[in-house]
């Protein structure tokens, strides 16, 4: 059987439309999804490297809940199942009032999910500092949270860029999952030109292609970034 090739169909109209709005949409999915991650993600890192035994056990209860369930069951259970188990009324607006139900619900899911996984980075981090330079700040008369602030944080962040790198990778490409309760990105747009033209390896080429150029330019900023922010002798070619 002889496959038909056509690549002229990845730039007729409605086709390049088509993959360009899903590409949009997983750049918005990633974006808000990744600053959802970062943010609870620093909180529970902090919580858990702290003294107090309760945030400890939150933090790590946390991490290992969502770390081990597989992403693609997280978003069937905040899609499919949570509306079920709270009142009919917030159920309904769940599935039905709430503006963009599928696209919130995968924005939400990811971050959530990518946040464990965030947390993680964010102890390691402040972990690798040592508790000399946190008990140097408290002598100094700086509260707890200002030598998180001010101390360790600061150089945390600065250490596991890297990191948080390969996790924003992780969260543009774990969006293609999206498509399985309904959201149109870039995956689903694909299939979506491949079912209309019969053209699938012109239609998944193109997606596979935009997804490799987006994660070439990430990849490209965040190493200049790595290299602005290197402290020397903990990361990258400045050791010694």
């Amino acid at each position: 059987m002889r496959y038909n090739w056509d690549w002229s169909v990845l730039v007729q109209a409605p086709y390049v439309d088509w993959l360009f709005s899903g590409l949009l949409l997983t750049l918005v999915i990633s974006a808000i999804g990744w600053v959802i991650a970062l943010a609870l993600g620093s909180v529970i890192g902090v919580a858990r490297t702290t003294d107090f035994r309760v945030a400890r056990a939150l933090g790590m209860v946390y991490v290992e809940v969502f770390r081990n369930v597989p992403l693609l069951v997280q978003l069937f259970l905040w899609y499919f199942v949570l509306p079920e188990l709270v009142p009919a009324a917030a159920g309904h607006w769940l599935k039905r009032d709430m503006p963009e139900p599928e696209l919130v619900t995968a924005i939400v899911g990811l971050g959530l999910y990518t946040a464990c996984r965030v947390a993680e980075q964010v102890r390691s981090g402040i972990q690798s500092i040592g508790r000399g330079q946190a008990l140097a700040g408290l002598a100094s008369g700086l509260t707890l949270w200002q030598v998180y602030r001010y101390i360790l944080l600061p150089r945390a962040f600065r250490i596991i860029v890297p990191a948080l790198t390969n996790e924003f990778l992780n969260i543009f490409k774990n969006s293609s999952l999206a498509l399985t309760i309904g959201v149109l990105e870039l995956t689903s747009r694909a299939r979506q030109v491949s079912e209309a033209t019969y053209h699938s390896v012109e239609a998944f080429a193109a997606a596979s292609l935009l997804y490799a150029l987006i994660t070439f330019i990430v990849t490209l900023i965040m190493r200049r970034i790595e290299a602005g922010v290197r402290i020397v002798g903990t990361i990258g070619p400045g050791i010694g």
